[in-house]
């Protein structure tokens, strides 16, 4: 899941920042002016891959595309990913980086004072997120739905989309929340499921699963 934030990287410039960056994430990073090392390569790479896979999916992008956007040599970026499937693979991990633990858990935490003051706050950051015209949906959700449960880049998702049920089990531990486990799965199916209802134009999909979330907590008091 997660605002794009992604640098649309070019040979001779960089573009602006995408949703992340509004909801105050450390969108990813551009190379030093005038850096030509091989990590500045490889990070030009992940950020152009990061705003064409957040905005398309993964299939949608060819690697033709991705070299083209990147302004790198096809020995340059093979130096780097010998596959699409590991450039996909760095993307998810930035995803789960610059979306997840900046954007979504990182900001409500720093809307709000309270565990659980901060759990219910994910979904005012989520109602900012929705009405965005660069919203882009959950690329955990997008990839596992494109990919399938089995193959690499799905199961890389499901782990994912995991490590978000912890970030928010963490928060309801420090709440004094019961059955947390439970919890942070009910929860999560309110945070996907607002996410695809904004998706299908609900702007109101981040209300609806708060008032939904304030039930959840009473019921997980202890």
């Amino acid at each position: 899941m997660f605002p794009s934030g992604g640098l649309q990287s070019g040979p001779e410039t960089d573009a602006s920042l995408g949703g992340a960056a509004a909801l105050g994430a450390e969108a990813p990073g551009t190379s030093a002016p005038g850096s030509a090392g091989a990590a500045g390569m490889r990070e030009r790479i992940v950020n152009t891959a990061y705003d064409l896979f957040a905005r398309r999916g993964v299939r949608d992008v060819g690697i033709n595309e991705l070299i083209s956007r990147s302004g790198v040599a096809k020995a340059t970026f093979y130096r780097h990913f010998a596959s699409k499937d590991e450039l996909v693979l760095a993307f998810l991990e930035q995803r789960d980086r610059v979306w997840t633990v900046n954007a979504i858990v990182g900001e409500a935490r720093r809307r709000a004072d309270t565990p659980e003051q901060q759990l219910l706050a994910i979904f005012d950051v989520f109602s900012d997120w929705f009405r965005r015209t660069d919203f882009e949906a959950c690329s955990f959700i997008n990839v596992l739905l494109e990919m399938g449960a089995t193959h690499p880049l799905g199961r890389a998702s499901i782990d994912y989309l995991a490590k978000i049920r912890g970030h928010v089990k963490q928060l309801a531990d420090e709440a004094g929340l019961v059955h947390t486990e439970d919890f942070s799965r009910s929860w999560h199916i309110l945070m996907k499921g607002s996410i695809i209802s904004a998706a299908e134009g609900d702007l109101e999909a981040a209300k609806r699963a708060r008032q939904l979330a304030g039930w959840l907590i009473e019921h997980h008091r202890a």
